[in-house]
């Protein structure tokens, strides 16, 4: 799912996982500037373009404003709008890239390394990735065979978001494990709550990805689903036809399903969120950490009117699915390698976790550097997961098929909320989209 970052900007501009107030503070010395640092960097300047604006931004650049006490550099940040590729491919073209930038993908990564326009990790760099991030994450930022990212920021898609109020009148706990759900589904339309109201407009069918991610995932196991996000297995393949089923036990019920089928084909994502947390038409709605945002635009508070529980088992795994923003060095020079470094490391990242509206895959950022109880609950819920841990499927996909609104695996996946039993027919429509993408 490739959300947008006018979305994630807002989710931290709105509090985004209770941001603490020193993320709205001034530098330490308050007057604008950033002391010098003495270290081994000293007169070194370093660009570092990323998309990030408003408080994402002044978090980040208090990250880097670390890196440059440490080291004695000195940092200039540039934003990159909205398009990415659209600002970095000009000055690649033109020989003058920054000499880092955070890309919003791993695909625009592979672009980039393919093309030669990547400088590989050196080896002290490498050593801090491999300390600090699974094989799979390092995997991840790697490309024939040289390392060239470093996932440096997370979004978190393995929960449910609720309401404890409708929980609480029902007599319903939130449920480990898929058929608990179901059960738990059943049992709010009894007490006359509606369970779910479901996103599944033409323009928002990503989250019927990340639902089916998170199923195939628990089902399939970590293997199976490398090799779907690689097409290595076929969209035909009996593993993803048992995850329809296990989705249309929910998606197939339009009771369970605010206003029904009809209207979840035409429910954007922030309208289902603001239809469940503030016009209370629903006990739960699935979104990301970033869906913090939009519950910050009634009246439910984050945390009390508004909780979280780790997506349900619907097989022997416990999924975590990540959407991430991956570092990468443009030049070559000490200045660089050593800001990825930093960027790689436990103390960039407990910098960042304590500014809020953060989550990282480093293992070696503790529970305990986050800024609220929200961040803590996902952290340790990533980090239980172990190397079970995955990148978002859609996104490790050819655009054409996984993100792009009305097509491939969006259409496909929306068509069948509204045909839950037609399971082979979707699954022939997927197969056939993946395998015009990925020619």
């Amino acid at each position: 799912m490739r959300i947008s970052r006018r979305v994630m900007g807002a989710a931290v501009a709105a509090g985004l996982l209770l941001s603490s107030a020193a993320a709205c503070g001034g530098d330490d010395d308050g007057d604008g500037s950033t002391p010098a640092g003495g270290g081994e960097l000293k007169g070194t300047t370093i660009e570092v373009a990323a998309k990030w604006t408003g408080p994402e931004e002044t978090n980040f650049r208090k990250v880097l404003q670390a890196f440059e006490k440490k080291t004695g550099a000195k940092v200039n940040y540039a934003s990159t709008g909205e398009n990415t590729d659209a600002y970095l491919g000009p000055r690649i073209e033109a020989g003058n890239p920054p000499d880092v930038a955070i890309l919003p993908q791993p695909g625009l990564m592979q672009q980039y390394a393919g093309k030669g326009s990547l400088k590989p990790l050196g080896d002290d760099v490498v050593a801090q990735v491999g300390q600090n991030f699974s094989p799979y994450w390092k995997e991840l930022g790697s490309s024939g065979g040289k390392t060239y990212g470093v996932i440096v920021k997370a979004a978190y898609k393995s929960i449910l978001w609720y309401r404890p109020d409708a929980f609480s009148e029902a007599g319903v706990q939130p449920p480990a494990t898929w058929a608990d759900l179901v059960k738990a589904s059943g049992t709010l339309q009894d007490a006359g709550t509606t369970p779910f109201t479901l996103a599944a407009g033409p323009q928002d069918s990503w989250t019927l990805t990340d639902w089916f991610e998170n199923v195939y995932l628990s089902q399939a196991g970590p293997d199976n689903y490398d090799k779907l996000a690689k097409h290595e297995i076929k969209w035909t393949d009996p593993t993803v036809g048992k995850a329809l089923e296990t989705l249309a036990e929910i998606w197939g019920k339009p009771d369970f399903l605010n206003g029904g089928v009809a209207t979840a084909t035409k429910t954007k994502f922030d309208e289902s969120v603001t239809q469940t947390f503030g016009q209370q038409k629903s006990a739960m709605v699935y979104g990301g950490d970033f869906a913090a945002a939009n519950i910050a635009t009634t009246k439910a508070k984050v945390g009390t009117d508004a909780k979280v529980f780790a997506f349900p088992k619907a097989g022997d795994t416990a999924p975590a699915i990540l959407g991430g923003d991956v570092a990468v060095a443009l030049k070559d020079g000490k200045g660089a390698q050593e800001l990825m470094k930093f960027l790689a490391s436990p103390e960039a990242g407990k910098v960042w976790a304590g500014l809020g509206g953060y989550l990282t895959p480093n293992k070696n950022v503790p529970p305990d550097a986050y800024s609220d109880p929200i961040a803590k609950q996902l952290i340790g819920q990533l980090q239980q997961s172990g190397d079970a841990a995955r990148y978002d499927l859609s996104d490790l996909t050819p655009a054409a098929f996984g993100a792009t609104p009305g097509k491939g695996e969006w259409e496909a996946l929306r068509q069948f909320v509204s045909h839950p039993t037609d399971v082979k027919g979707t699954q022939a429509k997927l197969e056939a989209e993946a395998a015009k993408a990925y020619k």
